[in-house]
């Protein structure tokens, strides 16, 4: 299959300032991210590692604009979102921001094929470019001859490239994963590992995976590390 390779434009893909969550706990308060800054170049792909509970998760939910910060800035392809309306972060989600979690997330009664398909529904995609589109992602994935299959006859790798397919289905220019090898064994991990590196470069996105797998960092153009919150000197 060709795929057509997308020119990156100047500047970074996300920018992060000074980005504080915190979120009230009886008496106390938790502080998930603390004063972070964070500037990820086009095409690259960054693996953020940190213990359970560092604040991995907290960091990709406020890049992707699930969540909203307490204080601080995050801009993404040079669009302030921290300040966004609701609607205009449900058009960044479909257009430009994609999502990989670690459940899969697959629609149990749509087969591999229909729940790739469900974002270019939701743009309102012309039924046979949303027709070449799911047949090339899922060839792109290796499972081009598992269209029909339902989640429940698929591998947890298998479920996991379906995921991987139907986040990519929209062209997003950020692919955003919260530890996306959690649920797999080492060598499907592995192979997942592999596939989301060759993704960035055929597909031209930028990438960012929560992860504790050390071959997810192996793979990775640069590690920065979440401690308490905090991103921390690699030296430290």
């Amino acid at each position: 299959m060709s795929v057509a390779h997308r020119t990156l434009p100047s500047g970074p893909m996300v920018e992060a300032s000074e980005l504080t969550r915190l979120y009230p706990s009886g008496d106390e308060v938790i502080h998930a991210v603390q004063d972070v800054d964070l500037s990820i170049g086009r095409g690259e792909l960054v693996a953020v590692r940190g213990r359970s509970g560092s604040g991995k998760t907290t960091l990709l939910n406020l890049l992707g604009g699930l969540d909203r910060p307490t204080t601080g800035t995050v801009r993404v392809d040079g669009h302030e979102i921290s300040t966004m309306r609701d609607d205009e972060l449900v058009g960044l989600r479909r257009h430009t921001i994609a999502f990989i979690f670690q459940a899969f997330g697959l629609v149990p009664i749509l087969s591999a094929a229909e729940n790739v398909e469900v974002p270019l529904r939701l743009v309102h995609a012309e039924p046979a470019a949303r027709d070449r589109r799911v047949a090339d992602l899922l060839e792109l994935v290796g499972l081009g001859d598992r269209i029909d299959h339902r989640p429940h006859e698929l591998s947890g790798g298998e479920q996991q490239r379906v995921a991987i397919a139907r986040a990519l289905a929209n062209h997003p220019k950020l692919l955003l994963a919260d530890e996306p090898t959690g649920q797999l064994d080492l060598e499907t991990g592995h192979s997942i590992m592999l596939l989301i590196r060759s993704i960035v470069r055929t597909e031209a996105v930028t990438a960012i995976v929560a992860t504790h797998d050390p071959m997810m960092l192996d793979v990775a153009d640069r590690v920065v590390e979440l401690r308490d919150g905090r991103l921390i000197d690699p030296d430290d």
